[in-house]
């Protein structure tokens, strides 16, 4: 389907009624699941756990496997989506993973069912990934709002950094570093559209990362840079930083700052 046939598929008119109910509609469905009300409580235990603290998250660009791990010991850190692929390259583990797309739920399904790190799922997780202690399921909501507290909804942002950014936000830490944010993809097309992966993947820190003929939605890197303002703003009105530590790259929208200086400073 072609981009102007997709845009006829829109509604003519904006209906806020139509809009609030669908949104009602579709946290009425979350909420009347009784996997929801234990997911809501595992949430609240982490809020300000780690007040005053610093945290990494480790974004899946290329660049990650230039970082020095060493660093980062003893520094909470978030991996996201595949993260676990990089267990064979280093002794390195994160203190937590963030998952929020249904693709990688689908590729990746049988290490979130075996690992003990403590993940962080958006509720279509529960289709694959089986609720345990460690598991943490929230659920994501359509308002373009940054999440301070996520023990009601997050906003996905399109990207899955942005959901990191509010659990960070929400666990209390002031201070929280971006490495591996290449904001850079080697694979081009339509933003937000499926597409099949084609040979080596070339955008993330594994060839393998999407594997030759794996299904993945390729990135809006406009929508990325709108939910980091979203969080750069909301960081700095409350007194914290929110820095980018990847060495290279194309994000320029946040402070940078070296990995060693962040941590060390």
């Amino acid at each position: 389907m072609s981009n102007p046939d997709i845009a006829r598929l829109g509604h003519a008119t904006l209906n806020p009624y139509r809009v609030a109910a669908g949104l009602a509609g579709r946290r009425l469905l979350w909420d009347v699941r009784p996997i929801s009300w234990s997911a809501r409580a595992k949430m609240k235990r982490w809020h300000n756990r780690f007040a005053g603290q610093k945290a990494v998250i480790l974004c899946n660009g290329p660049s990650l496997l230039k970082v020095d791990f060493e660093l980062m010991k003893g520094v909470f850190t978030f991996g996201l989506n595949k993260i676990n692929m990089l267990f064979d390259k280093t002794d390195f583990r994160p203190s937590s993973v963030v998952v929020q797309q249904e693709f990688v739920f689908q590729q990746n399904k049988d290490f979130y069912n075996e690992t003990d790190l403590p993940l962080f799922l958006a509720s279509i997780g529960t289709k694959y990934v089986r609720d345990r202690p460690n598991v943490v399921f929230y659920h994501e909501s359509g308002p373009r709002h940054f999440a301070r507290d996520c023990n009601m909804s997050q906003y996905g942002g399109h990207t899955v950094t942005y959901t990191a950014m509010q659990l960070a936000f929400h666990m209390g830490f002031t201070e929280v570093a971006l490495v591996g944010c290449d904001h850079n993809f080697a694979t081009k097309g339509p933003a937000n559209m499926t597409a099949v992966a084609q040979g080596p993947d070339l955008s993330h820190f594994d060839p393998n990362y999407f594997a030759h003929g794996s299904n993945w939605v390729l990135p809006d890197l406009f929508q990325n840079e709108v939910s980091y303002h979203s969080a750069r703003e909301q960081f700095e009105a409350f007194g914290r930083r929110l820095v980018n530590a990847t060495d290279g790259g194309k994000l320029e929208l946040l402070e940078r700052q070296t990995l060693r200086d962040f941590i060390e400073g």
